[in-house]
């Protein structure tokens, strides 16, 4: 089985603000009063400059994209997030900005590497954006992120 997710997610209407003006948006409400944007090439086509290299770690975020995300996050935190698994084994990334600047660095578990002490990526960023938990669960859990499988599916 595989899970692949790569999406932007912050407040629900933060989210809609911020990409009103782009056709190649669709958002998705994931609970805890926010919404996934899955990150599709339409999306980076609109959003992307062409230009150099990106700041961060992740090769998945071309010229531009960075610019849209430090933009968007004028109104809270925006997180980008990656995950990619096959079989149990995979890897994670993530990063949040808010009022323009990133606060939270590029995290990255590659395969085979352990969560550290403070959890997931993923989960760390999702607690950045204010994601509550229960006794048991972590963030990535409290807002289903195991919902959908691939990115794809959390607008078809």
């Amino acid at each position: 089985m595989s899970y692949d997710l790569k999406a932007v997610i912050a407040g629900e209407e933060i989210l809609r603000t911020a990409t009103r003006d782009l056709c190649a948006v669709r958002l998705a409400s994931i609970g805890q009063g926010l919404s996934l944007m899955p990150v599709t090439d339409a999306l980076f086509e609109a959003v992307a400059d062409g230009g150099g290299d990106s700041a961060s770690e992740s090769r998945r975020l071309p010229g531009g994209f960075e610019k849209a995300l430090a933009g968007w996050s004028a109104g809270g935190p925006v997180a980008y997030v990656e995950a990619e698994y096959f079989g149990g084994v995979g890897e994670q990334w993530a990063a949040v900005w808010d009022a323009g600047a990133i606060v939270l660095a590029p995290l990255h578990v590659e395969e085979g590497e352990p969560f550290p002490p403070a959890g997931s990526p993923i989960s760390q960023a999702l607690r950045r954006l204010g994601v509550a938990t229960r006794a048991g669960e972590d963030e990535f859990s409290a807002v289903g992120l195991d919902r959908h499988r691939h990115s794809e599916a959390w607008i078809s």
